[in-house]
């Protein structure tokens, strides 16, 4: 008995290193699977003169013209959006620092301009507060510009208080009309 339990352990630590071995052999085989060639790319060819594909290319030109506005055209851009204060606030507000940052971008990619930033109030007040109020509000534009890397010296500011309103009625759309900084470009 004591024999059979010898040779079934025995057997059974054969059967066991068959097992360890083969496993360690596959571990070390890496299986490489077969590469095909990549199949040939079709070429295409621009068509002959005298075939044309009708209104592709006019399409093509206008979409390239539309994506490439001139700089004139840009600098309307960057002075037709002016940001907006609260009443007797020179802070600025959320939509005021995206619409900064957009002019930031403007400005960065072309350091030849510089921008004069305009202070602007409501009628409400005396006109020594406004102009006050008004300069502060064009200096918290201009450090915040200045915050995302523009050069102080291609910025400047101007207070105008309420001389200059967008809108002269005398009521409260009007009135937040006329809170704003206004940025006008002027060349080096």
């Amino acid at each position: 008995m004591e024999r059979l339990f010898k040779n079934i352990l025995g057997l059974g630590l054969i059967i066991g290193l068959i097992f360890l071995f083969s496993a360690c052999a596959k571990k070390g085989v890496e299986q490489v699977e077969e590469v095909t060639p990549p199949a040939e790319e079709e070429v295409i060819t621009p068509p002959e003169k005298g075939i044309e594909a009708p209104g592709v290319e006019e399409e093509v030109v206008e979409v390239l013209e539309e994506k490439t506005p001139t700089i004139e055209e840009e600098i309307l851009a960057f002075e037709a959006e002016n940001i907006h204060f609260d009443y007797d606030k020179f802070n600025l507000k959320p939509e005021a620092k995206r619409n900064l940052a957009d002019k930031a971008r403007f400005l960065k990619s072309h350091p030849e301009l510089k921008a004069r930033i305009e202070g602007h109030c409501d009628e409400r007040g005396t006109k020594e507060y406004n102009l006050a109020l008004g300069q502060r509000r064009a200096k918290s534009a201009q450090d915040y510009l200045m915050f995302l890397g523009i050069n102080p010296i291609r910025i400047y500011t101007i207070s105008y208080g309420e001389e200059m309103p967008i809108d002269p009625a005398h009521n409260e759309e009007a009135w937040s009309l006329n809170r704003r900084a206004h940025f006008d470009m002027t060349e080096k």
